[in-house]
């Protein structure tokens, strides 16, 4: 059964979100604060943890990092914080996955499911997995994505916010409105159109670069995918 904290000051909606997830088979539990966090975790450590940033003794930025430094949790960030720099503090903090509270709760229900799988499957490769070299990566610190042979492009915050969002799903396609819903929510009128020349560009600059093609295709009807292996997101 796959273990998750709940961490979430709201107290309605951490009972919404524990009650859901049990219901759905889940070993779920809640907690409103940082310190009940650290106490929760060394009770009982979590396989994932749903982790709200605004919390009132500690940030959930920095309690992420924190988490990074001494632990192996699945961190989904659930926040009102809308914005791409926003989202990109996140994942440089540690976040596999963060979603809007917007998000409903069958929505946050498969993001849970789909991280354990991706943890699970990452725990019985190894280190040494077969294809790691093979494999794309996005570095969060210098903002760049890294190609197999070490090539490596520099990226706009809207580059590394739409890489963020498919390397962490790939091999999955997300549709273009999802896309823009999540990376452009604070810049008026930007669209699906505004996405597809972010890609164009993508992949001019990529294959200028490093001499390759960039491996993210748009599947029609479905939206976009990356489609070659990716290393961790933490890395």
């Amino acid at each position: 059964m796959i273990s998750v904290l709940v961490v979430e000051d709201e107290p309605s909606l951490r009972a919404d979100l524990v009650d859901y997830l049990t219901l759905k088979g889940l070993n779920a539990r809640g907690v409103g604060n940082g310190a009940s966090f650290r106490d929760a975790v060394a009770a009982e450590a979590p396989e994932i943890v749903i982790l709200d940033v605004g919390l009132p003794d500690a940030d959930g930025f920095e309690l992420a990092e924190e988490i990074r430094r001494t632990a192996d949790f699945g961190i989904i960030m659930l926040t009102a914080l809308a914005e791409p720099e926003d989202r990109i503090r996140g994942f440089e903090a540690g976040a596999d996955i963060y979603l809007m509270k917007q998000a409903t709760l069958r929505e946050i229900e498969a993001a849970v499911l789909s991280l354990a799988r991706r943890l699970s499957a990452r725990a019985g490769q190894g280190s040494e997995s077969v294809g790691a070299r093979d494999a794309w990566s996005l570095d969060r610190e210098g903002w760049q994505l890294t190609a197999p042979d070490g090539c490596a492009t520099r990226l706009t915050a809207t580059e590394f916010a739409f890489l963020a969002l498919v390397l962490e799903r790939a091999g999955e396609p997300i549709s273009r409105d999802d896309l823009v819903r999540q990376i452009a929510r604070p810049i008026p009128h930007w669209d699906s159109r505004h996405l597809d020349s972010v890609v164009s560009r993508l992949r001019r600059k990529v294959q200028g670069h490093c001499g390759r093609p960039l491996p993210v295709k748009m599947i029609y009807g479905r939206g976009y995918a990356f489609t070659a292996p990716v290393k961790s997101m933490r890395a």
